[in-house]
């Protein structure tokens, strides 16, 4: 193995570090932030397009550029997957197949027909996840008596029962309590064709065993069910209510739920249900919203499933200080003033288990007050200490409040989670309607890690919580000396976020943690100098530490080196990918999607992570 101290390679990678760096300036907005577009897959696009066909108002004009856009996405053996390079997915199939015959597309057609035998090979509708069947029985292609009891009862029930809608992560939480409603109201909207050629005949899965916990979860289900053919009126309906009310009250500023996708459109279909037209005042400002998240190219149309100009903002300044701009660069400065009036204000749904925390941090998007989450805010505060603010005082005191909201959110057991304190209830993943996604929100290495950062930047080394999230950091680490990663793909992600954090809490190169880490990655370097890792290593071991180079892997790669004092060749060789693979622009192409949203479900392509990250890690390997 190299030494911590050994001289590190010669390489001339100034002017690729100024060509990035003044890309990413260029990219700034007006008003001072960054946001890069956020591509995931098609259920995107098809979902939007079945929304607007449940409430009456698909237009043409938005029919045919989506469709456009979903047929340039299809595989070759006819499916459509959900991440680039993906094998295909039958459920996102079904949804993209679905959304092309309400543009026109017939069954006969070429690429229709690959699709269909697609989804026959896969197991045909009958083996699509349960959300994809809630779509299709919308339009009377599947019999809601087939699918599982979603009672609004669950809205009655205290925050701190075992099986609340508060026991579910934020983005399940908004969803669930929307589909109380859509579910028990089983509204039927006929479409002029059917789906039948997607059927293969197949019987259901048997049920999960009775004396499991899951089986436990099935037997709720069944007495939910047989409950819901003969509920008390008054309850039912008061429960309603109450999910309506509840669905009202968290609607955000820009007209969404959360700044997400699915909670927003289960939420329009379930107001809509609940008798609000589609010219109400709450269902006009949700549909405008959705309008503000589509991207349209040429004569194609794409709906991004959230937005990031927070995070993105603050990781732009904190590569730029980075790249060696200075801390009262005017567009800094800028940046730095649009974040503190980004900051969170308001009480939202983390206050109902932390009741005692004040306010403070910020949420990922341009509006999502009611859901602020620690990496946002752990990175935000990082980004600001980096200014040089006119105003010292009011960045004081920001800081001030957003730490001691993270602190406030820190877990029983020492770590955070993304957005909720002690969001572990096992049960409600065997509810079964979540066959699909994370539905909640436990610690996280990454995100843990990044609350250790910055509590140490802070300089509360002194502090329990610090004392406590190190501890878990440590003790999170994997017999292979890695860490896996929650929110970016997987373990190089998991590693650059743990040795970042070990660096600024003090720890020495020469940790044993450290150099078992710094093992890790220099074992799965690319033959081609960069590292990549492919969104399979969630479900396929043998995937881990695998996968093509890519920009943001390469320097997540880096910085973990960066932090462990590496001055090595693997240094080198991962600088030299970055600066021969750089475009005349000054960016890099990433088709590889390094996002996480849920591990095994649910990627995200995030534009900025192939340019902020080579500018962190060139700027300081130039150190």
């Amino acid at each position: 193995m190299t030494s911590a101290t050994s001289q590190a390679p010669q390489l001339n990678n100034d002017a690729a570090l100024a060509r990035a760096r003044d890309h990413l300036r260029s990219r700034q907005h007006a008003d001072g932030w960054w946001k890069g577009a956020l591509d995931t897959n098609v259920t995107m696009d098809a979902e939007d397009l079945l929304l607007r066909q449940f409430l009456g108002i698909r237009g043409e004009r938005e029919t045919r550029m989506a469709a456009t856009w979903i047929r340039s996405q299809q595989h070759e053996d006819g499916s459509w997957g959900v991440f680039h390079g993906a094998d295909g997915d039958l459920s996102t199939t079904v949804e993209a197949y679905a959304a092309l015959r309400l543009a026109g597309d017939e069954p006969d057609a070429e690429h229709m027909r690959r699709a269909c035998a697609f989804v026959l090979a896969a197991g045909g509708l009958e083996r699509s996840r349960v959300f994809t069947r809630v779509w299709l029985a919308l339009f009377g292609l599947w019999p809601w008596d087939a699918l599982p009891a979603l009672a609004p009862e669950l809205m009655l029930l205290p925050a701190r029962a075992p099986l609340s809608i508060y026991s579910f992560a934020c983005w399940a939480r908004q969803t669930v309590g929307a589909l109380t409603i859509v579910m028990t109201e089983r509204p039927v909207r006929p479409l002029p064709f059917g789906l039948d050629e997607l059927r293969s005949g197949n019987v259901p899965p048997p049920p999960r065993p009775g004396l499991s916990r899951a089986g436990v979860m099935v037997a709720l289900d069944r007495v939910a069910a047989l409950y819901g053919r003969r509920p008390v009126r008054t309850i039912r309906e008061h429960a309603l209510r109450r999910a309506e009310q509840w669905i009202v009250a968290r609607q955000e500023a820009d007209g969404s739920w959360g700044g997400i996708q699915p909670p927003w459109v289960y939420s329009l279909m379930a107001l809509n249900l609940r008798g609000y037209a589609v010219d109400h005042p709450v269902m006009r400002a949700g549909l405008e919203g959705l309008d503000r998240f589509v991207i349209e190219e040429g004569d194609e149309r794409r709906l991004e499933a959230c937005q990031s100009p927070v995070w993105d903002t603050a990781l732009a300044i904190i590569a730029l200080t980075d790249a060696g701009v200075a801390a009262d660069d005017p567009g800094l400065v800028r940046a730095a003033d649009w974040l503190l009036d980004e900051e969170v204000r308001v009480r939202g749904d983390w206050a109902i288990r932390r009741p005692e925390v004040p306010t403070g941090g910020w949420a990922f998007e341009f509006a999502n007050d009611i859901y602020p989450d620690i990496d946002d805010t752990t990175e935000v505060v990082m980004a600001l200490r980096r200014v040089a603010h006119p105003d010292r005082e009011r960045v004081d005191a920001a800081v001030a409040r957003g730490v001691a909201w993270t602190v406030g959110l820190q877990s029983h057991d020492g770590g955070w989670g993304a957005f909720d304190a002690d969001n572990t209830n096992a049960f409600v993943a065997d509810l079964p309607f979540c066959d699909f996604g994370e539905v909640t929100d436990p610690p996280s290495a990454d995100v843990t890690a990044h609350a250790v950062e910055m509590l140490a930047r802070e300089g509360r080394t002194a502090d329990p919580a610090f004392e406590r999230g190190l501890r878990w950091l440590r003790d999170a680490q994997e017999s292979d000396g890695s860490w896996f990663g929650r929110w970016g793909i997987n373990h190089v992600y998991g590693i650059w976020s743990a040795l970042v954090a070990l660096e600024a809490a003090g720890a020495s190169p020469a940790d044993l943690q450290i150099r078992r880490a710094v093992r890790w990655l220099e074992e799965h370097q690319n033959e081609d100098g960069g590292w990549g890792e492919d969104p399979r290593s969630y479900e396929d071991p043998a995937w881990i530490g695998r996968g093509p180079s890519t920009a943001s892997q390469t320097a997540w790669a880096l910085l973990a080196l960066d932090a462990a004092g590496e001055r090595s060749e693997a240094v080198g060789r991962g600088v030299q990918w970055l600066v021969d693979h750089q475009r005349e622009d000054g960016g890099w192409d990433e088709p590889q999607y390094t996002g996480t949203g849920f591990p095994g479900d649910f990627y995200i392509n995030y534009e900025l992570y192939r340019l902020v990250f080579p500018v962190m890690a060139l700027g300081r390997c130039a150190r």
